[in-house]
């Protein structure tokens, strides 16, 4: 097992992968929103990677990920800007707040709606058409961009149709496919929805059956506690759609419409945000200040979970019957198929870590409550390169010999 080694050599508590801290981006003065990358499109040969951040404190900033510099700030906000999206095709990137702002890669403000909601806007998703979808509340709301045309100078913001059938605010947003988009509440609500004509495709809402509930009053007591259902972000591949729920973190498979994998307390507070990392691998930061890295592994049937038959069970209740006159067929069928196996655990926040980026080549980027962004290294990876860098070096220079 190998280690994250964090800046300074201090070593980091747990299980890890090698990784070292290289720079910290200290420029907002109140917690981050959101953060996204875009290229840069500077007239040198080689394109520079950006990344824009959002803070409460109403300002964007875009940092050079190469050396931390502060690039461009912007302030005209009248809100918190609490999500971010670039649409590549379009060539543009979208603000969320209390309204819906469209700007250009040189940071120019092309269009905006009216004022949409106090709650503002929490999550964009691109879909067809030019359009894309923002969460307000409980209601999903479908917006169409009209660039510039030979009869129109300007850029515009168009409201298309409203979504209405969430029963609370709706926390989290993404596609799923090129066909759908998943939606998911703070009362557990999981909607599937097509991507073009914007119509349900499914709908789920069971983290527990209460058909199953063992212990009346235990079903009652944990029904209060709203938040720990709620389903805070998703990713998706082709198969499964990946979820951050309460403290917990579920792989739900498209195709089988079940849980295939879990961690019922992946964290000790809630998962605030998930993503993939290749090789089957799931990275997760939560309210603990805590970075954990997850592998999806397969298991075999005969050491499989029970999991109960309500979507995303979180509690255990309503776990198979062990009598012997329990279907063994429906055991087969509530059993998990894989399990979540943590790999990697990385410390160097001091506060909720509200969401953070992967980038294949570039290393991982955390941001925090604790006013901190923290660009990771795999540690090992690094070490490699400049290994090779090392012999490539000594080889121009003719120092390289074969040993006899």
């Amino acid at each position: 097992m190998l280690r994250w080694l964090i800046g300074g050599g201090r070593e980091p508590q747990g299980l890890a992968e090698t990784g070292e801290k290289l720079l910290e981006l200290c420029g907002h003065t109140q917690k981050i929103t959101a953060i996204i990358t875009f290229t840069s499109l500077e007239s040198c040969e080689e394109k520079n990677q950006l990344i824009l951040t959002a803070s409460a404190d109403k300002t964007v900033i875009v940092w050079d990920s190469n050396t931390g510099r502060q690039v461009q700030r912007i302030s005209c906000f009248q809100s918190t800007v609490k999500c971010l999206t670039v649409l590549q095709r379009l060539d543009v990137w979208l603000s969320g707040g209390n309204d819906l702002c469209v700007w250009n890669r040189k940071l120019d403000l092309l269009c905006k709606t009216s004022h949409l909601s106090d709650t503002g806007i929490t999550a964009l998703v691109e879909i067809p058409k030019n359009c894309v979808v923002a969460a307000v509340g409980k209601e999903l709301i479908i917006f169409r961009l009209v660039a510039p045309t030979e009869g129109s100078l300007g850029w515009d913001i168009l409201e298309v149709k409203r979504l209405l059938d969430h029963q609370d605010n709706i926390l989290s947003l993404v596609n799923v496919n090129d066909l759908s988009f998943v939606t998911g509440s703070h009362v557990g609500e999981l909607i599937v929805w097509d991507v073009l004509d914007w119509t349900m495709q499914a709908y789920e809402r069971n983290f527990w059956d209460p058909s199953l509930q063992l212990d009346t009053q235990q079903e009652i007591r944990l029904c209060q506690k709203s938040n720990d259902i709620s389903i805070h972000h998703f990713t998706c591949d082709e198969e499964n759609v990946f979820a951050a729920v309460g403290r917990g973190l579920y792989v739900y498979n498209l195709q089988m419409k079940r849980v295939i994998a879990c961690q019922k307390t992946a964290h000790d507070s809630n998962v605030l945000h998930i993503d993939k990392l290749p090789n089957r691998q799931l990275i997760s930061c939560s309210e603990d200040g805590s970075v954990r890295i997850w592998e999806l592994r397969e298991k075999q049937q005969l050491t499989a979970e029970p999991v109960p038959t309500g979507f995303f069970n979180m509690w255990g209740f309503g776990r198979v019957n062990k009598q012997a006159s329990q279907p063994v067929k429906k055991q087969q069928e509530n059993a998990t198929s894989c399990s979540l196996e943590l790999i990697g655990d990385l410390i160097g926040h001091s506060s909720s870590v509200e969401m953070f980026l992967y980038f294949e080549d570039h290393g991982l980027v955390t941001c925090s409550a604790d006013h901190l962004i923290i660009l990771w290294k795999n540690g090992q990876r690094e070490s490699g390169l400049r290994s090779l860098k090392l012999f490539q070096k000594l080889e121009e220079n003719g120092d390289l010999y074969l040993a006899v």
